[in-house]
């Protein structure tokens, strides 16, 4: 089965071709994206196994034209990795939010599209986009299947004393206010993946996963299930990120605003995009700028880290408390999985809860899935390379092999 997978932002779309003969068996062939979507030099950068990378600069007026330039590059005889787009047999999508209608992937049909425009209030930065590529794959290949794969579905398990807020009850029932955290794909993926890694039961555990990146999350799995999230009723809540502020006093934020005089958009803007480590240091929200910062003896720099890495810590103190301890703690994500100075930071000090860090197998490695604690360490540590769009094809396989049989 070869799938076409799409992730597509309100003005970009994130590509991949993948062939898969089985459950574990695939092969990437091809990867890509599309940016400035609406503007008149929008951007192809199309990048094929085998073959030499290929870009074009050109007018991507909507979504549409977008993916007809995707489809156009996947057949050309010079950079194309398919002979006829016929051979394309579906297409998977990557949904932000599904709110509580998906606790799955889902084949797409008329209810399914209908749900995911039910929850644009939701996340109205992603799903609008999302279901524009949808709609746009069904104007284009009417007749090839189709399934939308949700950020928030594997967190659908967490239980109500872990999901629901201290705030007067009738917002849930009305309105659906709750936490329903996100990056669940990449959560799912690596704990999988590290628990081959370390010979751990994935059903029969206590796993810690940190999606650390630009956007950053932590998530405790029991027994294979999502059990609390560190992200909440949007991606703001949780861990100092980018330019989000993570967990914050809401009386703090009310006093800001009498103070400045900001309205309710304005105190958005400044908690999604102007705090976060770019907040703090006022120099980047990019942790190799904050580390060269920190090393030319930038005080806020400095500071910037210390916080970053002790808001870590603190949710997998937490995770472990709620779970009874924990089996396996695994690092993702941007920052995850390249940056091995944070990865020792969260770790330092940890012995008390059964962990013991290996330095010198950390030390220096970047995107490659590897073990990090000592072999009589009790609670394991990895670092594992997310492949959110794996997991997007290997669900698209599995509910459309199901509907044949």
């Amino acid at each position: 089965m070869t799938i076409l997978v799409l992730n597509c932002g309100s003005s970009s779309i994130k590509y991949q071709v993948i062939k898969m003969s089985c459950a574990n068996e695939y092969s990437l062939l091809v990867k890509g994206q599309i940016e400035r979507i609406g503007l008149s030099d929008g951007l192809l950068v199309h990048k094929p196994v085998d073959k030499p990378k290929f870009e074009l600069t050109k007018s991507i007026p909507d979504h549409t034209s977008g993916i007809n330039l995707i489809l156009e590059a996947l057949v050309d005889p010079d950079h194309g990795v398919l002979n006829s787009i016929t051979e394309l047999s579906a297409v998977g999508h990557r949904v932000a939010h599904g709110g509580e209608y998906f606790k799955d992937s889902a084949v797409v049909n008329k209810t399914v599209k209908q749900q995911i425009e039910a929850c644009f209030e939701l996340a109205p930065l992603h799903n609008p986009a999302n279901l524009k590529g949808i709609l746009s794959m069904e104007n284009i290949l009417p007749n090839t299947p189709q399934v939308a794969v949700f950020d928030t579905s594997f967190h659908q398990t967490i239980p109500a004393k872990n999901f629901m807020y201290a705030l007067p009850y009738k917002y849930y029932e009305e309105y659906r206010v709750r936490r329903y955290g996100f990056h669940g794909t990449s959560h799912k993926y690596v704990a999988q993946v590290g628990c081959k890694m370390t010979g751990i039961d994935f059903d029969h555990s206590k796993i810690i996963t940190c999606h650390i990146g630009n956007g950053a999350s932590i998530t405790a799995i029991l027994d294979g299930k999502s059990y609390d999230t560190s992200m909440g009723f949007t991606p703001v809540d949780g861990l100092i990120m980018g330019t989000r502020c993570g967990s914050t006093d809401p009386g703090a934020l009310i006093y800001i605003a009498e103070k400045e005089g900001l309205n309710l958009d304005r105190l958005s803007g400044m908690i999604n995009k102007e705090s976060g480590l770019y907040g703090i240091t006022g120099v980047s929200s990019d942790m190799r700028d904050i580390h060269a910062a920190a090393n030319r003896g930038d005080e806020r720099a400095k500071l910037a880290l210390a916080m970053f890495v002790a808001r870590i810590k603190k949710f997998i103190g937490q995770y472990a408390a709620l779970m009874g301890g924990a089996d396996l703690i695994v690092f993702t994500g941007g920052v995850g999985e390249n940056d091995y100075l944070v990865r020792e930071w969260v770790c330092e000090g940890m012995e008390y809860m059964g962990i013991l860090f290996d330095k010198e197998a950390n030390d220096g490695v970047r995107a490659r899935d590897i073990i990090i604690s000592t072999p009589d360490s009790k609670v394991k540590v990895a670092a594992v390379t997310t492949n959110e769009e794996l997991v997007i094809a290997s669900d698209t396989f599995r509910l459309l092999k199901k509907r044949s049989e």
